[in-house]
């Protein structure tokens, strides 16, 4: 009895702990601190209850519902337990427990947006093999030339309103005669259409001698680029003017995005890069829409060139507030210098036959080889399960084997899967990104994989460091650079609710049962 008191009294010690953690955004420390307490007492609900909602905080919704369900399950009748499983199950139970809650309604109201799009994308979704981007329609160096108001002629438009007016003074004088002239007018109007659409459009009958192209305004006074060549000194203004908070000009954009697509398309899933002796290559991780710290990495390590190679692993944009930023000056680099300075979107990467670099992690089934990786098609929406899947949303485990992911989706992994899969493909290292690390980068399973998150104070709140690998060849030694988040942006963060609500109705069907609810919750700290 003496020995069930203590570890019951040290579990509550750690539990104090923990909270201290969460409050303090070390919301890692936060769960192993939980988690040891679990070890001691694991039917206490607050336990659970507590882990869940530092489970949140990363972005592992798979283990917050796994938590918050072992919570209902000790005590159906914890409130924080409750509330947190119907937050990622359905907010509308939280609604009924809460029915003045403006915040229950609001998570209500963007949980039914969310399921009206998946009803409309539903609605008008066509086969696979009838489905044609709208890229392949745009042509940036004619943006502009559509039909609209501002072509038409003063002549046509007097013209047109004559016609009107004629028409409906017939009608009404002479009813007879009215379906003749009626056809009359209507065979004007359509030769005067030809004639607007030829001259705009310069095309058809009645083309005119120029065409109109997309006119760059005077005042205008941002980065242009001249012809079809990106130029650095296009995208150092271009960076200048996001740092000042300034717009592209549309133009520009789509000149690089529809430049930058093609260059993708060529890549193969699984790109080989060649780093030669003597030469270095920079490997960084998330960036997440933080456009500033993506200029202090340039800044602490130069700007990306053919003698400064980087490779950019995925997870460019949201969160952020300059999202839009962020993959323009990437992919303007990218356009610059094409020959592997940018190498993102492919699905995995292989330096110099040794490290093996890749978003997420590894796979559900051994002897995956790398010739496997290079025959996925990646010209579609991520699947929910195999390679590609696994590719982008696995996590390494500090236990061997493998284990239910801890998002909801991919699995995780342990050390020695690492080590065959590194054995099978006669490879030394894994480099990953896809979590968020208190360092900036986090070393495990035996020194064979490394985590690297180069978006510090990630969502302008977690307080991490950001980080980045710089590889040296021939010995390919990474050598781990940290940094520390630049002066925040006066534009509020990503929000990450409506991101919650989304995957809420992912999770739902990894669950075998709704459980009845009651109450609601409050923060880690105050239980």
């Amino acid at each position: 009895m003496e020995t069930e008191n203590s570890s019951v009294s040290r579990a509550e010690e750690l539990k104090a702990l923990a909270n201290e953690a969460f409050r303090a955004k070390k919301y890692s420390q936060a769960i192993d601190l939980y988690s040891q307490a679990i070890e001691l007492n694991s039917q206490n609900a607050v336990y659970y209850a507590n882990r869940a909602f530092a489970h949140t905080k990363l972005e592992e919704y798979g283990s917050a519902i796994q938590d918050a369900s072992k919570a209902i399950e000790i005590d159906p009748r914890y409130p924080k337990a409750c509330f947190t499983y119907q937050i990622f199950v359905t907010p509308v139970h939280v609604k009924k427990l809460s029915p003045n809650d403006p915040d229950a309604a609001q998570k209500v109201k963007e949980c039914e947006k969310a399921v009206k799009k998946l009803k409309f994308e539903e609605a008008i979704a066509v086969p696979e093999s009838e489905r044609h981007s709208v890229a392949d329609s745009i042509d940036y160096r004619s943006i502009g030339m559509s039909p609209s108001s501002s072509f038409v002629s003063t002549q046509a438009a007097i013209l047109a309103a004559t016609a009107t007016v004629v028409v409906a003074v017939v009608v009404m004088v002479w009813p007879a005669v009215a379906t003749t002239v009626a056809g009359m007018v209507v065979a004007v109007l359509m030769i005067l259409g030809a004639y607007w659409w030829g001259s705009c459009s310069g095309s058809g009958v009645f083309t005119k001698s120029r065409k109109l192209e997309l006119e760059v305004e005077p005042q205008y006074s941002g980065a242009r680029i001249e012809g079809d060549v990106i130029t650095l000194d296009f995208v150092k203004k271009m960076m200048d003017d996001f740092k000042n908070q300034k717009c592209l000009h549309k133009r520009y954009a789509f000149q690089i995005v529809l430049q930058t697509r093609e260059m993708l398309r060529a890549l193969p899933s699984l790109v080989d890069i060649d780093i030669p002796d003597g030469k270095h290559f920079t490997v960084c991780g998330d960036v997440h829409g933080q456009f500033y710290d993506l200029l202090n990495i340039f800044e602490l390590n130069g700007l990306p060139s053919e003698e400064n190679p980087y490779l950019f692993n995925g997870d460019f944009v949201d969160r952020g507030s300059f999202s839009v930023e962020v993959i323009l000056t990437l992919f303007a680099f990218k356009c610059m210098c094409p020959s592997e300075v940018f190498c993102f979107l492919p699905l995995a990467h292989v330096l110099n036959q040794k490290v093996f670099v890749v978003h997420g992690g590894l796979f559900s089934v051994d002897g995956v080889k790398l010739s496997d990786i290079k025959a996925i098609d990646r010209f579609c929406e991520p699947p929910e399960e195999g390679l590609m899947c696994e590719l982008l949303w696995s996590d390494p485990q500090p236990l061997p084997g493998r284990g239910p992911s801890k998002r909801g989706v991919g699995l995780s992994f342990g050390a020695d899967v690492t080590k065959r899969f590194l054995q099978d493909n006669s490879l030394d290292l894994v480099v990953r990104s896809h979590e968020v690390k208190d360092e900036g980068y986090e070393i495990e399973h035996d020194g064979k994989l490394i985590t690297v998150f180069s978006a510090p104070n990630y969502c302008d709140q977690m307080g991490n460091k950001g980080a980045f690998i710089r590889f040296e060849a021939p010995t390919l030694k990474p050598n781990i650079v940290t940094f520390a988040a630049v002066a925040p942006s006066t534009m509020p963060p990503w929000a990450p609710y409506p991101f919650y609500l989304s995957q809420c109705l992912v999770m739902k069907a990894l669950l075998d049962e709704k459980k009845e609810d009651r109450g609601s919750g409050k923060s880690p700290g105050g239980s």
